[in-house]
């Protein structure tokens, strides 16, 4: 029996979440090998109450491949934890180079993992997009012009289809070449989250 086939426009609709949905496993550059190192929230947390926190939650960055690890927390002031911004090609709590970074259309393609990779790509391969909430941390309008272009869909999707072959891979020869220091990432900090002390 034949598949049906869809014959209308591949739809996209956008909910409002924020980048901060794809922040709970960031994939980094191992400061030690070079290999593929993970940036998690600190094991025995309690769950969270929104994804906005994620941004001010203990993190843990380990590397599977020579045993790395390195601890972060929020810094602590006036009674507010301080955070960190999400964007950028590092990964905001240690400053490593993502990696999942590759050259795309003149300009260089980043995700945090493959969900992340997984919803750029349904974005980016609809021709048809709907919504937009209006929230103003809002993933999909934020992204850049090039990304959205039509004429880049096809560049744009390849890049992803990279990204996703390389989330697979971890050993420090699979690294891209665009995964480097740039020194020029996400700025470290954003503002305070009152919580009546650290985790």
């Amino acid at each position: 029996m034949d598949s049906e086939q869809h014959t209308g426009p591949a739809r996209h609709r956008d909910r409002g979440q924020g980048l901060t949905r794809y922040a709970g496993r960031i994939l980094v550059v191992c400061p030690r090998c070079g290999g593929r190192a993970e940036v998690v929230q600190r094991p025995g947390l309690p769950p969270l109450k929104h994804f906005g926190e994620l941004m001010f939650r203990p993190r843990r960055l380990t590397c599977r491949g020579c045993g790395t690890t390195a601890e972060w927390r929020a810094e602590l002031r006036d009674g507010a934890l301080i955070g960190v911004r999400l964007g950028g090609t590092e990964d905001p709590f240690f400053r490593r180079p993502l990696w999942l970074q590759t050259r795309c259309a003149g300009r260089v393609l980043w995700a945090y993992d493959e969900e992340h990779v997984d919803a750029l790509a349904a974005y980016v391969g609809a021709t048809l997009r709907e919504g937009g909430t209006g929230a103003t941390q809002a993933m999909f309008p934020r992204l850049p012009r090039w990304m959205k272009e039509s004429g880049n869909r096809t560049e744009v999707l390849a890049g992803l289809e990279r990204l996703r072959i390389l989330s697979g891979r971890s050993a420090p020869a699979d690294r891209s070449d665009a995964a480097h220091e740039r020194g020029a990432g996400a700025c470290p900090h954003c503002g305070g989250y009152y919580r009546g002390g650290p985790y």
